[in-house]
């Protein structure tokens, strides 16, 4: 299956553009996050070398364990993420998408003042648009609370949101809930008085959907990688 990665990516990319440009936006606006969970290291890394440049892991052990035998890429944490874990995701991630309560900012934004000061970490906050209660991520409701303790730290760079959608089957099922994250987005906008530039919205069976709905991020695992084991 690894021979297939470039052509699945190749097929990607194509389809992102596709999609792109029949909302009427420029596919340059699209980044494409590969998801590379529970895949070893050196399927991931033939990912990066045809050309990958951002990666996604949803543990931060796992990511932390892969890192050092893949080529340099940016590494975005998408999975929940624990207050002890705050401290190797610091070390592993180049952006965290999973921002969801007070607590886990304030771990994040304590420990960037302390240990490395001067550094800006993008962040996103994970909004939970079903409200389904097994799903990590903040509700619609309490989003302004969650973001204004991100603004509080100078270590945080808040750039905007992130949603997994009920699952269905069929991709327009998760167009009401892009609808939702990109219509909650602009009402932080004006509430905070802080630009939230990014949607990060959209997997492999719905990305094309997202990307219509505003999404600026989409995270592709099994149509660049294939079924996971």
């Amino acid at each position: 299956m690894n021979e297939t990665i470039p052509a699945r990516l190749e097929a990607v990319r194509r389809r992102i553009g596709e999609a792109a440009r029949r909302a009427g936006r420029d596919p340059g606006g699209v980044r494409l996050v590969a998801v590379g969970k529970t895949w070893p290291a050196p399927v991931v890394a033939r990912a990066v070398r045809a050309g990958v440049t951002d990666l996604g892991e949803n543990r931060v052990q796992e990511a932390a364990a892969k890192k050092p035998e893949i080529p340099p890429a940016r590494w975005h944490m998408i999975g929940p993420l624990q207050s002890n874990k705050a401290r190797l995701a610091l070390e592993t991630f180049d952006v965290i998408q999973t921002i969801d309560r007070p607590r886990i900012a304030e771990r994040l934004g304590r420990l960037l003042e302390t240990d490395w000061p001067g550094r800006r970490l993008p962040v996103l906050l994970e909004i939970n648009v079903g409200g389904e209660p097994q799903k990590a991520g903040a509700l619609p409701a309490d989003a302004e609370t969650v973001a204004r303790t991100v603004l509080r730290w100078s270590g945080l760079e808040l750039r905007g949101l992130m949603t997994v959608p009920p699952f269905s089957e069929d991709p327009e099922a998760s167009r009401p809930f892009f609808a939702e994250l990109a219509a909650l987005r602009e009402r932080l906008q004006d509430r905070l008085g802080h630009p939230l530039p990014e949607l990060s919205m959209g997997m492999s069976h719905d990305f094309e959907v997202a990307i219509e709905e505003g999404a600026t991020i989409v995270r592709v695992g099994t149509a660049i990688f294939g079924r996971r084991r």
